[in-house]
């Protein structure tokens, strides 16, 4: 019953995890678009709290089920190829949202904060998107990726 009970909490958080990267990518694109400095710091806003919340707190509950499951389970973490993969892919995907895109998403939220009232939005804020989203799209496909592995476990 331990392994089930790890399994839930794993996939719980894998649900938050690749649910809220994905659609933090679609509000923040859509908000981009419209152009509007009032949506867009909004957007922005409500994007790094979600951050915080929903990847932070998935990625958590992915690691307790995951480290539950192989404990419970006797797995060998340095053993099967496809759970190497899984925890190699897991910390490149970290270390791309936290040497990249937390301090690019906390620069944004600064700038936001000052054209929040309607004010023009600095082109500095346009470069920090690009980068967001270049990084983000990169920091979507490794857990994708992740997701192959673990589900096919080649």
């Amino acid at each position: 019953m331990a392994y089930d009970a790890f399994k839930v909490v794993h996939l719980f958080g894998v649900i938050l995890f690749l649910g809220n990267i994905i659609v933090t990518a679609v509000w923040n694109v859509m908000a981009d678009r419209t152009g509007d400095s009032r949506i867009i710091a909004y957007a922005q806003q409500r994007l790094t709290l979600t951050d915080w919340i929903f990847t932070a707190g998935g990625a958590v509950l992915l690691l307790v089920g995951a480290y539950g499951m192989a404990a419970v389970a006797g797995l060998n973490l340095h053993g099967p190829t496809w759970l190497i993969w899984g925890q190699a892919l897991f910390v490149v995907s970290g270390l791309i949202w936290i040497i990249i895109l937390i301090p690019t998403q906390i620069a944004q939220a600064r700038q936001a904060r000052a054209f929040a009232s309607g004010a023009p939005i600095p082109e500095s804020y346009w470069r920090h998107n690009r980068r967001w989203v270049v990084w983000g799209v990169i920091a979507t496909l490794v857990p994708l990726a992740n997701l192959y592995f673990m589900v096919f476990k080649p």
